[in-house]
């Protein structure tokens, strides 16, 4: 059992070493997670004791003072120490140490929905000619990078993507999406020709599965051939497609957090900056309602607005 030393604590601090060892007890929890809750307790704790207020016996309007001085600044972490609060004096109140839970009536800020995020275009430039093309992994990845970009494809429909769906001709790819619906996406020039270059080189990759013991495609037969292949002439995974694209970022960019999916953000935001309409949009993502699209409107009016301020004289 986790370890007290409650010798020159305060009977708050006591009490919130009783409710951590409650959590470890009851529910397992890692240390990581207990050691967050004290953290988030100890700040209100301090918060109260500056204005002379107990944490064991803070009213409802303690707490709301609490959240709003700080929910200005910080809504999600004011979002989470009231989840912690709630979860404390619940344990107060089963412990009898007080008889009324001043959160019950509290409610937490509501927080927006984060914007997506994505590269500028001149980062995508970058990205693409991230991958050395003297080999043939090189050539795959900057054919992956081309097509997630020229597409907006998730991850999932990437790695899913067959050799038969594709057409060279047409310059589209038949994508099966989620709940198994078919659509198909156009991809530009470039993009198909880094497709027919990879192409050149794929079977290189293709021809070491058999050396490895690996069954090529899983032992379906062509029409299920998969587009991106491992070093091994397997299907690429999707694991493998974060990893490539977060290190090409961070070899090429200086945003943080950057995954396969801004590639799709960013396909979706450059195409309505460039004036494509929204239902367009929806039906290239195949997004099922209007209104997931209509995320990154957000994102063109916040550019939209940067822009003005920059060139309205008045602004």
């Amino acid at each position: 059992m986790r370890g007290r030393a409650f010798s020159g604590r305060s009977t708050e601090d006591d009490t919130i070493e009783r409710f951590l060892d409650h959590l470890w007890v009851e529910f397992g929890l890692s240390d990581n997670t207990l050691s967050a809750y004290r953290s988030d307790l100890t700040s209100v704790r301090n918060f109260l004791a500056a204005r002379a207020v107990d944490l064991l016996n803070a009213s409802e309007a303690d707490l709301l003072g609490y959240m709003s001085e700080f929910v200005t600044r910080s809504p999600r972490t004011v979002s989470r120490r009231l989840s912690a609060l709630r979860r404390f004096y619940r344990f107060l109140h089963r412990e009898n140490i007080r008889m009324t839970d001043p959160t019950a009536a509290l409610k937490a800020p509501r927080l927006g929905r984060r914007l997506p995020r994505t590269l500028s275009e001149a980062d995508v430039e970058n990205l693409l000619h991230a991958p050395h093309t003297q080999s043939v992994i090189g050539l795959r990845d900057r054919t992956m990078l081309e097509i997630l970009y020229a597409t907006g494809l998730r991850v999932s429909e990437l790695v899913g993507m067959t050799l038969s769906e594709i057409n060279q001709q047409q310059g589209v790819v038949r994508v099966t999406g989620k709940g198994g619906k078919e659509r198909i996406v156009p991809f530009h020039r470039d993009a198909g020709g880094a497709l027919l270059v990879y192409f050149g080189d794929r079977e290189a990759l293709v021809r070491r599965a058999p050396a490895s013991g690996e069954v090529p495609y899983g032992g379906r037969r062509a029409n299920a051939d998969p587009l991106f292949v491992n070093y091994k002439g397997g299907r690429l995974s999707a694991r493998s497609v974060h990893r490539l694209v977060r290190r090409y970022v961070s070899a090429t960019s200086a945003r943080l957090g950057i995954s396969p999916h801004a590639l799709r953000h960013s396909f979706a935001t450059h195409l309505l900056e460039r004036g494509a309409d929204l239902r367009a949009i929806q039906e290239l993502l195949g997004h099922t309602r209007l209104s997931t699209t209509q995320r990154y409107t957000h994102v063109s009016t916040a550019q939209l607005m940067s822009l003005y301020k920059k060139s309205h004289p008045r602004a």
